[in-house]
């Protein structure tokens, strides 16, 4: 079974070639020579309770359609959900049966910067046939997940993904606890996996997937206790599409976003960009056979996800009221007197020239072709997007770009998220759970959380206490954005 492919291009081909002679000519430009001493792993305590798991994320079968595909997983029967209780460590060997390096990146968790998964910036690479070990303890309970940060767009975009849930918030159990992972799959009616990433996707709203599931299922149906209160742990795990949440059938709230806790809101829908998540809590119908439907109102007419089927003799139930969850200790940022950091999000733009207006040099290579600098770091026209004018430069990693903005540490500081752009960017901070706190757009219910949806020409105002020190990435996580430039770090120091 063949695993994912780089997304090989003459420019990638030409720096891989050329990297030595590039970062030589690039260190008078402010670029960061990048041989770096990764941060160290935390030790775990001698009395831990520790939870293991063992991920290989390897070529897998999975019957999508009528003919099975070949996915990326990191089990034979995923989606893979770990569970552990607030206080254990997990400690969670990766096992690489990919032709190609990968990592784990564990989204929304407030974990040690070594513990991150960025490769190159955290950790170096898992090779393939290698193994590397994560070990942390998640401070915050909730509904998490990881993935690669790798070659995401193929890696990701074929199905290497997890849930991870931390236990512990609920101060009323439920009587069921469903996860639901929503995926679109980019695949033909042969189970054949089709290009993930196009120009023309790249450059708008991305490529969209062509086989809408849950839990790799079209529209599957799970019976839940008939008359019992049902917690829906939703996860937009695309890597293109934006979901509003609903439920028609019964009445639904949320009670967290990206696993934080949040007091009861009634839903009438919930807008999610990739790699955002959705606790709701509903009551379900009293009578068997009765179902309720989980859907995205983001299209034309609503799209039917899921359905939940009443199940069972009748729970004998109060008039169902929605219990809040116990909320995490995130450290609260200060609002009053905090720097404003504005982060543009553009298109990609020319190369910054230096101070006093020159360009870098051309780029000659051993062929002796020429290759001119915005050509060198991928702007023209493998690259897009753009954070405050700079675009990720995909080069060898041989040099990494310097942060975008060093905070410091203990500080509290607002983030003006600016969408110059007329598409939608969910935009996901690594190490830090932050505040949403305004729109240009209009009112919003302030709520923590690790990714937050910018409309087009829309300013979001976000908050942070930059109390997790490292370097971290910010990133918009439509994975093709973040393929083609919108991608930087932000240091905390």
């Amino acid at each position: 079974m063949p695993a994912a492919s780089n997304r090989v291009t003459r420019r990638r081909a030409i720096l891989s070639l050329g990297g030595i002679v590039l970062s030589s000519s690039i260190a008078r430009w402010g670029w960061a020579d990048a041989a770096p001493a990764y941060p160290a792993a935390p030790s775990i305590p001698a009395d831990a309770r520790i939870v293991d798991a063992t991920l290989t994320a390897a070529p897998r079968w999975r019957q999508l359609k009528s003919a099975p595909s070949a996915i990326l997983d990191y089990v034979d029967d995923g989606p893979v959900v770990l569970r552990v209780k607030h206080g254990d460590w997990l400690r969670a060997k990766l096992i690489n049966g990919l032709e190609e390096h990968t990592s784990i990146h564990w989204h929304g968790i407030r974990l040690p910067n070594a513990m991150d998964g960025v490769p190159y910036l955290t950790q170096s690479p898992v090779q393939p046939g290698e193994s590397f070990t994560y070990a942390f303890q998640p401070p915050d309970t909730g509904t998490f997940f990881f993935h690669p940060h790798c070659n995401t767009v193929e890696q990701l975009g074929r199905g290497l993904a997890g849930v991870l849930i931390v236990d512990g918030d609920e101060a009323r159990p439920h009587d069921a606890d469903l996860v639901l992972v929503y995926r679109d799959w980019r695949i033909d009616d042969t189970g054949q996996f089709m290009p993930m990433i196009t120009d023309a996707g790249a450059a708008k709203a991305g490529t969209f997937g062509t086989h809408r599931t849950i839990n790799d299922k079209v529209r599957p149906v799970y019976g839940v206790p008939a008359g019992g209160d049902i917690r829906l742990r939703f996860l937009n795990l695309d890597m293109t599409r934006i979901v509003d949440l609903g439920v028609i059938g019964a009445e639904a709230w949320l009670i967290a976003t990206d696993g934080n806790a949040l007091p009861p809101q009634k839903l009438k829908a919930w807008r999610m960009g990739p790699a955002m998540r959705a606790d709701l809590t509903l009551r379900a119908p009293a009578r068997a056979g009765d179902r309720i439907q989980i859907v995205n109102y983001y299209a034309p007419e609503p799209v039917v996800m899921a359905e939940l089927e009443a199940v069972g003799p009748t729970r004998d139930r109060p008039v169902f009221e929605p219990v809040p969850l116990r909320p995490s200790r995130i450290p609260a940022p200060e609002i009053v007197d905090a720097e404003v950091f504005s982060l543009r999000l553009a298109a990609a733009t020319a190369p910054n020239a230096s101070a006093d207006g020159d360009l870098p040099p051309d780029l000659v290579l051993p062929d002796g072709e020429v290759l001119r600098y915005a050509d060198a770091l991928c702007l023209n026209p493998d690259t897009f997007w753009s954070f405050n004018g700079r675009s990720w430069p995909m080069q060898s990693h041989e040099v990494l770009p310097p942060p975008l903005v060093t905070f410091r540490q203990g500080s509290s500081y607002v983030i003006e998220l600016i969408n110059q752009t007329p598409h939608m960017h969910p935009i996901h901070l690594h190490g830090h759970t932050f505040k949403v706190l305004s729109s240009s757009k209009g009112e919003v219910v302030p709520h923590f959380a690790d990714t937050t949806l910018v409309a087009p020409k829309e300013r979001v105002r976000i908050a942070i206490r930059a109390d997790n020190p490292g370097d971290w990435m910010i990133h918009c996580h439509i994975v093709e954005h973040q393929d083609t430039g919108m991608m930087g770090i932000f240091r905390v120091a």
